[in-house]
């Protein structure tokens, strides 16, 4: 890895071809620009980080949101439904007869784009990463 980043610093300064000049001025000018590259390369990881911590709490509230809802659903007795509408008549008996049934399917809908949403970060972050070394 470090020689990678070597090779592409070494590369970086042969595709410059930089003029040096004796004012004294010179070094001045390459140490804000330098302090400028590192303060850039600080930033990118600390946007890294926020959204790594982010992932963490976002995944963490998912499991316990999830094993919550999991748990209401199967605590209740087979047979009672999650909620009914006092009415006997279409649609909305055949809604409180599955009711269970389409709770669980939208908490694994719900858990399934978590899920994917989770992984698409993770890409993002790794992508991001990747971009940052290759930059180097």
């Amino acid at each position: 890895m470090d020689m990678m980043k070597d090779k592409a610093i070494e590369d970086l300064f042969l595709a410059q071809k930089p003029h040096f000049s004796d004012q004294p001025d010179f070094m001045a000018a390459l140490t804000k620009r330098l302090d400028a590259v590192e303060y850039i390369k600080q930033r990118q990881e600390a946007v890294i980080r926020r959204y790594k911590m982010m992932m963490v709490a976002a995944f963490v509230v998912g499991i316990i949101s999830g094993a919550v809802a999991i748990a209401y659903v199967l605590s209740m007795p087979a047979d009672v439904p999650l909620f009914t509408f006092k009415v006997q008549t279409g649609f909305l008996l055949w809604l409180a007869e599955n009711s269970r049934l389409m709770a669980a399917t939208g908490l694994s809908l719900l858990m399934t784009m978590g899920i994917i949403s989770i992984i698409s970060n993770v890409q993002d972050i790794l992508r991001m990463r990747s971009a940052l070394v290759n930059r180097i």
